[in-house]
């Protein structure tokens, strides 16, 4: 299983409007050979006194994939292509991490 955390950055004040093409392009994504789970999430509020926040700006993307093929079909994917030109716009930033468990 391969496990994948996303922070990706949007510009500022862009955020909903990133979060608006995820949450349409997830049922597509869930649907795909090899995704366990996918999800967004932001900041949980209110934050507790040990919790490092991310940010008004950030999203983190929560996904898990049965190998590391999945996860390369999933980055080629046409819907993800077509998601990747529709937010671009509205990206400052990303950081992606690939982890296997340990």
């Amino acid at each position: 299983m391969i496990h994948v955390i996303a922070v990706i950055i949007a510009k500022p004040g862009q955020r909903e409007s990133l979060l608006t093409h995820f949450r349409a392009n997830i049922p597509a994504v869930r649907a795909e050979k090899g995704c366990i789970e996918y999800g967004v999430a932001t900041d949980a509020e209110p934050a507790l006194k040990f919790q490092t926040v991310y940010g008004p700006d950030t999203v983190v993307v929560v996904e898990k994939w049965e190998s590391i093929d999945a996860l390369k079909a999933h980055g080629a994917a046409p819907h993800m292509v077509a998601f990747g030109a529709k937010t671009k716009e509205f990206v400052s930033g990303r950081a992606i991490h690939i982890l296997q468990p340990a």
